[in-house]
């Protein structure tokens, strides 16, 4: 077989600054106060331009998937539709099934954020957002998704998308949020995943069968809307 080609190394992110070289030390162009400082900027950043939001619904899902593709049409009636809930509506704020959230958010007149990512390839900011941020590290930008949100809507995705499921999923798991719908939109896509959760983590014991209820999988725009709403009555109780 041919060989692989050879993936050119990106130009480095602030990410990878922190995280270190291939030998696992900090590349040591930065001190500790001063990375302190970067993530200190970060939150705070997000903490003031999201205080005021009010209730929003985090999306996630694919940067790769292009205006005509029928998940992005279905990622776009969703977000009106909890829109039209009165929710604003936050994504990852780059292309693809982000773009469609923010999107669905314009359709609904609320206000659209985007929380980007410094990313060497696929994460330009998309032209829908009201609120547009760009964080430096993973971790304070996932803080930032959850501490606005009252729902997770996790559509078609990849590593990044299923990093985003499986930490909110941890999350509520062990308490950490509460009354917190996590709804995956896809039911074709996801089938394979929630059988495998099924017939291995809970049949081996990995997690209990009580965990399942932690996921619903829809198509339904209005099931998802129904959803979120009953969560918001549910946290505002």
């Amino acid at each position: 077989m041919p060989a692989e080609p050879v993936r050119p190394h990106p130009p480095a992110t602030t990410d990878e600054e922190l995280l270190g070289t291939k030998r696992r030390a900090v590349v040591p162009n930065k001190t500790e106060p001063e990375r302190i400082e970067r993530i200190d900027r970060d939150l705070v950043a997000g903490f003031e331009a999201l205080r005021d939001l009010g209730p929003a619904v985090t999306f996630f899902g694919s940067a790769r998937v292009a205006p005509d593709h029928p998940y992005y049409t279905l990622g776009r009636r969703i977000a009106c539709r909890v829109g039209e809930e009165g929710f604003a509506i936050i994504s990852g704020g780059g292309p693809g099934l982000m773009e469609a959230a923010n999107r669905g958010a314009r359709d609904a007149g609320v206000t659209s954020v985007g929380l980007n990512i410094e990313l060497p390839f696929e994460q330009g900011g998309n032209p829908y957002q009201d609120i547009a941020l760009t964080c430096s590290y993973f971790f304070t930008r996932k803080m930032l998704f959850v501490r606005y949100a009252t729902a997770f809507v996790v559509l078609p995705g990849g590593f990044g998308t299923l990093d985003e499921l499986f930490e909110a999923l941890v999350l509520e798991q062990v308490d950490k949020i509460r009354d917190f719908p996590i709804i995956l939109v896809g039911t074709t896509y996801w089938s394979g995943l929630l059988d495998w959760i099924r017939d291995r983590l809970v049949d081996e014991r990995m997690i209990a069968p009580g965990d399942l209820r932690l996921l619903r999988v829809t198509d339904d725009p209005d099931e998802v809307a129904r959803a979120v709403s009953r969560a918001r009555d549910v946290q505002e109780a």
